[in-house]
């Protein structure tokens, strides 16, 4: 990383810059982003709408923010992986199915947040 010296609010001001270069990779990059944040887009406006108490319109928006931060950390780890080398490698793979498993998991937990609050 450039400048890791940086102190106060210029390490807070890079912080910024690389978190916002994260986010532009991560949506050119990863498709499964740029449908999960359509996903956000519909359904905030929804858990606004049909949550009664502001508990749960956190819980489902939040259920869906969970889902969001999963991928951006398997996207991270797959793109080591992927710069660690191309070649197939047992570990590579577990590597990005243990990631994967982890965005499922998370989309189940949105799942099941958002039935059990609507039903």
């Amino acid at each position: 990383m450039a400048n890791q010296n940086a102190k106060g609010l210029k390490r807070l001001m890079n912080a910024c810059v690389f978190s916002v270069a994260g986010f532009k990779a991560t949506w050119i990059h990863e498709e499964a982003f740029r449908q999960e944040v359509l996903l956000f887009i519909f359904t905030t406006p929804l858990a606004i709408w049909l949550g009664e108490t502001a508990i749960e319109k956190l819980l489902l928006i939040g259920s869906i923010v969970l889902v969001m931060l999963v991928e951006l950390l398997n996207s991270a780890v797959e793109t080591i992986v992927d710069r660690v080398g191309l070649e197939r490698h047992e570990l590579s793979g577990r590597a990005k199915d243990i990631g994967s498993a982890a965005v499922m998991l998370s989309l189940a937990w949105a799942a099941i947040t958002w039935t059990l609050i609507l039903i």
